[in-house]
């Protein structure tokens, strides 16, 4: 049975990484904007995990792939928080979700999709264009070295690579416990500074962004772009887990090579 669009389409909105990735590199963000689902999840959720009518996700899953004129269905995720990394070309046309947190493709036409909803999601590509990945970058992924085993996973060298960061939960409304800033300062004594003291005893504003910055850059990643958008803030475009009490739905990183 072939699953058709609603009469009444609902323009998606996006966010385009600004950064100089090769020609043969399309790169995109969902925003909430646009879509069919409703209440909590209104409007774009990509989520099927997150309670949302199944029907009205597929929908809009189905709305994203004829937006953008994607070349295949993407491949998505089921995101676990942990380190493991896939690659999409054994997982095309395969009805299996691989639970992983990181996927890449040396493949023209093969779609990566990374799903968050305050965590950040991280994309790359080489210089030339010859291999792109994505990483779903959670506080407990960066600690655990999600970025770093995405990178080594790749068949190209660190320094050929340049990396984007999405839209995630800014260093304003990321608090976190003591315990959370001494697992970063345990890897890293540098992280400390991207902790700044919150109002209440042992609570912490965490700044993800330079978190994953300094990890990619100490990894040798080339170039690092984008950060900055926070997820929390601005409840227009953005789904926010924390935000919204875990009663939200779940935006794309979305990123593919072509031919």
């Amino acid at each position: 049975m072939v699953l058709k669009l609603a009469s009444a389409i609902r323009r998606p909105e996006f966010v385009y990484p600004d950064w100089p990735a090769p020609e043969n590199v399309q790169a995109v963000f969902t925003t909430r904007i646009g879509g069919y689902s409703s209440q909590h999840f209104a409007n774009l959720n990509l989520g099927l995990h997150v309670n949302d009518n199944a029907d009205q996700v597929k929908q809009n899953r189905l709305l994203l792939e004829e937006s953008l004129k994607l070349p295949a269905p993407p491949v998505y995720l089921n995101q676990v928080h942990k380190t493991d990394v896939v690659c999409a070309a054994d997982f095309i046309d395969s009805p299996d979700t691989p639970e992983a947190d990181a996927c890449w493709s040396a493949d023209a036409d093969q779609v990566i999709a990374i799903m968050t909803a305050d965590c950040l999601p991280v994309l790359f590509t080489s210089r030339c264009g010859s291999v792109v990945a994505g990483a779903h970058a959670g506080w407990r992924g960066l600690v655990d070295g999600v970025l770093q085993q995405t990178i080594s996973s790749l068949p190209v060298e660190p320094n050929e690579l340049i990396a984007w960061l999405g839209p995630a939960i800014g260093p304003a409304h990321f608090e976190v416990g003591a315990e959370v800033r001494e697992s970063f300062i345990n890897k890293c004594k540098n992280n400390e500074k991207h902790f700044v003291p919150a109002i209440a005893p042992g609570k912490y504003f965490a700044d993800l962004f330079k978190l994953a910055e300094d990890s990619l850059i100490n990894t040798g990643v080339g170039a690092v772009y984008g950060g900055g958008l926070c997820t929390y803030a601005d409840a227009k475009r953005f789904y926010s887990y924390r935000r919204d009490a875990g009663q939200t739905g779940r935006m794309a990183a979305l990123i593919w090579k072509t031919r």
